[in-house]
């Protein structure tokens, strides 16, 4: 190959230099989120550069000034790292490659390098989601970056076609039947933390902290009940339990940190709930409620169960404090089963327990301390001290608000006797706060309360803005029991949920323009949102969700026992089919075509005539082939011409045959093909 010709060939086609931009803009943007400010000022310079080269405005920017660009940005990510975790810092370094790529492109080489590149890129989209929506973005993007690839092989002046739609639809079915076949393995990029600030519940709670979650609409968990979804007043979802208070925050106990810390070496955890008597004697115990949740990426290991909760899901320990605890960061999407128990929750409690749940700050809040000693002293018992509080949040002029007033140092002092205004947080502090200086052990849970039911699908959707706080008081005899003040307060709150209570507008959806709960007023779009959520859920239920269990179960009931040959022949089956469809959709195996039916008919006439030994010549035409054969056989003669005339009449007129005399041609040669055959017969009998 000469010079001239190899400089040709390195000539990178306009349709490839748009189709390559198109791209660097479509696979860019979905990563804004994972990208640091330096990193999406850069791309943004270089795709406006890239531009300008496309429509010869500027030339490619010296080699020195791209080397600068790289050198400095990987200085600032190795300076941020540390904040931005270590996975997010290598996806910045390699978007960073990308862009800086695109900029100094020469020849196809360094066009199917930055390809290449993009593809990597592309698998980033689906660390951290691997939902339906996600899976269909990535799919566009394949095509999309399969696309400029093409371009360089493609002659300008050919027939464009849909060449990279009918790769990745052959590459369907192979990788369906991988995902079927080969067994589920942990994800390696669950190993670094994101360090992604994912919205979501805190190990620690003040005053304000939860009402910040209103203003939130992302999904927390997803759950599909076994039997009849339960009433919303029934929907308390534990997450953490808060038992040190240091007079302005609530936190988890060091020593159930460190039992989080130490998960791995607890197995399951706690046992399952034995049967025992009720917690009251006047109603039947229930039978274990069984649901499926299937809960969001937040960046945390607390998980979300119903008291008394027990999972046996592999990956999930069962705390002490009857909470559900993954043994790994919850990075994507995780899935579990649990149980709902009608049990006691502790029903002797340790005395270091006990002097915990009792343990107050000296010197604060003195007037709500006063106000414990007047109700405890007109109380006759603590199920009563209780009742009364209760009782005075439902009957004095106390109000639930996501805007309550500030509060001093002395907090519950404000609150009670100054602002009364709160939101559930200040509600459930001050009844734990009062408890506890009336000697009656109590803590603080955080969670969510409630949920939206999606009838169609029939499973309930938990969002951000749906998190709550409420207390938990230990009786002797009955072990923990919830009480949560915000039903007396706002009972819309639990009885219906958060929207009978705030207007959406004025909480989650004040700051989201187009969330998609919006369209609740609109009845048909509200149920367009429900049916695509609808296939998300079952998405992350049968995709996301097919775990080595379930890979094996199927395979048993296609293949009649998971056997390695009858897997191997199963596996070599399929593939042979889709190679094979693969060979047909390339060119490489062709499949015999049916003739028309006007063909057919003559190929009928032609096979007749050569089994009694008149085959017709490859230089005969159906007129002469006709003129022959009737030589030789005089009955037939007439027949035969007129059988030729009519052919060449349907086949080379310029008027198209009707259907009626199509068929009637067909069914003629049909009749002329048994008296050949007759005819060759007879023939065959006769004395010479």
């Amino acid at each position: 190959m000469g010079p001239s010709t190899k400089h040709h060939a390195e000539i990178i086609g306009r349709s490839t230099l748009f189709w390559l931009l198109l791209t660097h803009f479509a696979l860019i943007a979905p990563l804004a989120d994972k990208s640091t400010p330096w990193t999406l000022a850069i791309s943004a310079i270089c795709l406006v550069w890239r531009v300008g080269i496309f429509y010869g405005r500027v030339a490619r920017p010296p080699r020195l000034l791209v080397t600068g660009l790289g050198i400095a940005s990987a200085v600032t990510l190795a300076l941020v790292g540390k904040q931005i975790g270590f996975l997010n810092a290598l996806m910045n370094l390699l978007i960073l490659g990308y862009s800086l790529k695109t900029i100094e492109i020469l020849g196809k080489r360094d066009v199917r390098t930055v390809i290449l590149v993009g593809y990597f890129l592309i698998a980033i989209n689906l660390i951290d989601n691997q939902g339906i929506g996600a899976m269909a973005l990535a799919l566009a993007l394949f095509w999309l970056n399969t696309q400029s690839l093409l371009t360089l092989y493609r002659d300008p002046g050919g027939k464009r076609d849909a060449l990279a739609i009918k790769l990745v639809l052959q590459s369907l079915p192979l990788a369906i039947l991988l995902f079927l076949v080969l067994p589920r393995l942990p994800p390696l990029w669950m190993v670094p933390s994101l360090k992604s600030s994912i919205t979501g519940l805190g190990n620690e709670v003040g005053f304000g902290d939860i009402s910040k979650l209103t203003q939130s609409d992302a999904l927390a968990f997803r759950a599909r009940f076994d039997g009849q979804v339960p009433a919303n007043p029934e929907l308390y979802w534990r997450a953490l339990v808060m038992e040190d208070y240091d007079g302005s925050h609530w936190r988890q106990h060091s020593g159930i940190k460190r039992l989080e810390r130490e998960a791995f070496l607890l197995g399951s955890g706690r046992a399952a709930p034995a049967d025992e008597p009720p917690q009251t004697t006047n109603r039947p115990r229930k039978a274990p409620l069984s649901y499926e949740v299937i809960a969001e990426p937040s960046g945390q290991r607390w998980l979300f169960g119903l008291d008394v909760a027990y999972s046996d899901t592999p990956g999930v320990v069962n705390l002490p404090d009857y909470r559900l605890f993954a043994l790994r960061p919850l990075d994507g999407r995780f899935q579990y089963r649990a149980r709902a128990f009608d049990a006691r929750m502790d029903s002797r409690l340790p005395d270091s327990v006990k002097r915990l749940n009792l343990s107050l700050p000296d010197g604060i809040n003195p007037r709500t301390r006063d106000l414990v000693s007047q109700l405890k002293a007109e109380s006759d018992s603590p199920q009563d001290f209780i009742q009364r509080l209760m009782t005075r949040f439902r009957t004095e002029a106390y109000f639930y608000t996501l805007s309550p007033p500030p509060v001093g140092t002395a907090q519950i002092d404000d609150f009670l006797f100054d602002n009364k205004q709160g939101f559930c947080v200040h509600y459930a502090t001050a009844l734990t706060f009062m408890a506890r200086a009336a000697g009656i052990p109590a803590r603080l849970v955080s969670g969510y309360q409630g949920g939206e039911l999606n009838p169609g699908a029939g499973y309930v959707s938990v969002y951000q803005y749906m998190a709550h706080a409420w207390s938990e008081v230990w009786f002797e005899g009955q072990g923990w029991v919830r009480v949560d003040p915000t039903a007396m307060i706002a009972p819309s709150r639990i009885l219906d949920g958060f929207d009978a209570t705030f207007n959406p507008d004025e909480s989650y959806l004040a700051e989201n323009l187009f969330s998609g709960h919006r369209l609740k007023e609109i009845p048909w779009l509200n149920n367009l949102r429900l049916q695509l959520a609808s296939i998300d859920y079952y998405w992350s239920v049968w995709v996301l969700g097919f775990d080595n269990e379930r890979r094996e179960g199927l395979l048993n009931r296609l293949l009649g026992g998971l056997k390695p040959a009858r897997l191997i022949l199963f596996v070599l089956g399929i593939s042979g089919v889709i190679l094979l469809f693969v060979a047909w959709q390339a060119g490489i195996l062709r499949l015999p075509s049916r003739q028309p039916p006007l063909l057919m008919a003559f190929a009928r006439i032609e096979k007749s005539l050569t089994s009694i030994g008149l085959p017709r010549e490859i230089s005969e035409g159906p007129g002469d082939y006709a003129a022959r054969v009737g030589a030789v056989i005089p009955l037939l003669a007439a027949d035969l011409i007129r059988w030729a005339q009519q052919f060449c009449h349907l086949r080379y007129s310029s008027d198209k045959p009707s259907p009626r005399a199509l068929q009637r041609f067909v069914k003629e040669s049909r009749v002329l093909a048994r008296r050949i055959r007759k005819q060759g017969k007879i023939s065959a009998a006769s004395p010479d």
